[in-house]
């Protein structure tokens, strides 16, 4: 038997719900359908619990600073991981619950728990139930990547997901990959006390950032006394007594990494390869994620993909806007595209780095003439008394539209000051409204104007 809906939702990430609300609200019979933990990536081993145990790894830090600000402490800074675990687990429980219950209570909805899988283009599998819909949204996340590399399955190795069940502290923690997710944890287990090594591929840290921004990010790292391996090649892994070994060739460093603990952090890939795809006719490209058009729409009439399956941008605000999208789109007669969107996102190392539009080797790649503004942190008052004086900001401008074509801030509060510039970009208005604008002294967000009071040209290399 088949029961009939007026929508399915696969996946509770942070597209999913909000969807399903709108579309019950306007009369629509929804089915939901969840495998594992309700609220996705975010919820559960991403955005929440890391950020809250990012606060512990600060409060750590600043414990351990307390002398600088003229506050006296007895004995060195120990931290309790089994409690730095226990509030992260409150704390992303409080907002899994409270997700859950709001769904299985939703007038028009049905939540069902099970592995969804495709029958046709409108019927799915759930167990022993068969759905049907004549409209069908995938919302399955991602999960991490486990590299090919020679001995990594003869290691206990950790990932961003196995790193939420971890209540005590590494000896060592060896971390592959030198982007987001793995200097996040890399600077978090330094601060709680854990000698850390970062193990890097490329020729530097976060090799999508400039060159200059991945300088300063690994100084950031180093002066907190974590190893850095960039150039490594070959890396592969093995058991020595109580040691994971980790070997690399490296252009500098020993050949050997010798460690307790290896997180894997080389990237992510789509939740795609179980759901049966080829039964509906949903075509994907060779990495799993799900093709979609500029509205979200697949190859396949009355489906649609949202968030990190559909390779269109990997981050929880991305995910919500995709809800947006297809809502404007569906029930809002609102024609919004994901070419609106303006790329944007944050690394949540201490001082933050955020960034929005295009950065100086793009900006340089479209050979249009632009203007540059930077600025070091130790220039931002603010700052420099609330004695985080590290990083820099800088913003690119389109010479002859005055528009703001892209910014990078790598310092405190940067994760926020970057919106008062992101908002302008978005109305399209020349740099010079927020140049006149009167900011609240003494903030991070009053170096903006000043900022751009002090543009160059963008040297071409």
């Amino acid at each position: 038997m088949t029961t009939g809906y007026d929508a399915i939702i696969i996946g509770t990430g942070q597209a999913g719900p909000p969807l399903a609300r709108r579309l019950a609200a306007a009369g629509q019979r929804v089915a939901i359908v969840e495998r594992g933990l309700f609220g996705g990536t975010c919820v559960n081993t991403g955005c929440i619990p890391t950020k809250t145990m990012v606060a512990s790894a600060y409060a750590a830090h600043m414990v351990a600073r307390s002398e600088e600000f003229g506050v006296k402490r007895s004995g060195p800074v120990t931290v309790d991981m089994q409690r730095v675990k226990a509030r992260k687990d409150a704390i992303s429980a409080k907002s899994r619950d409270g997700l859950e219950h709001s769904l299985k209570t939703l007038e028009n909805a049905t939540v069902y728990q099970g592995h969804a899988r495709f029958e046709s283009p409108t019927k799915i599998s759930v167990g022993n139930e068969r759905l049907s819909a004549g409209q069908i949204f995938i919302n399955v996340g991602g999960r991490a990547v486990i590299p090919a590399m020679p001995g990594v399955n003869e290691i206990p190795y950790l990932t961003n997901s196995s790193m939420m069940r971890v209540d005590f502290l590494p000896r060592h923690l060896i971390v592959i990959g030198g982007s987001y997710i793995g200097l996040e944890f890399a600077q978090m287990f330094r601060r709680f006390g854990s000698e850390v090594t970062i193990v890097e591929m490329s020729p530097r840290l976060v090799q999508r950032e400039d060159e200059d921004v991945s300088a300063a990010v690994r100084e950031i790292l180093e002066n907190e006394g974590i190893h850095v391996r960039v150039n490594a090649k070959c890396i592969a892994f093995s058991r020595r007594a109580d040691d994971v070994i980790a070997r690399a060739e490296c252009a500098n460093g020993e050949p050997e990494i010798a460690g307790s603990h290896v997180l894997l952090a080389v990237g992510r890939r789509p939740n795609t390869d179980d759901l049966a795809l080829e039964q509906a006719g949903i075509a994907a490209d060779s990495r799993g994620y799900i093709q979609v058009d500029d509205q979200l729409r697949t190859n396949v009439p009355g489906i649609w993909a949202l968030g990190d399956c559909n390779g269109k941008g990997g981050f929880t605000h991305t995910s919500y806007n995709d809800f947006e999208i297809v809502a404007a789109n569906l029930l809002d007669n609102g024609p919004r595209r994901v070419t609106d969107r303006i790329q944007t996102y944050a690394l949540y190392i201490d001082p933050p780095l955020a960034r929005v539009g295009m950065n100086e080797d793009e900006v340089r790649r479209t050979g249009r003439p632009a203007l540059i503004g930077k600025r070091p942190m130790t220039g931002v008052a603010r700052a420099v008394e609330m004695g985080e004086s590290q990083g820099f900001m800088k913003v690119l401008i389109d010479a002859e539209t005055k528009q703001i074509l892209g910014a990078t801030i790598l310092g405190t509060r940067g994760d926020e000051v970057i919106h008062s510039l992101m908002d302008i970009m978005y109305a399209k208005a020349p740099y010079s409204v927020i140049q006149r604008a009167v900011h609240i002294h003494p903030t991070v967000s009053e170096l903006i104007p000043t900022m751009l009071g002090e543009l160059k040209p963008l040297e071409q290399h």
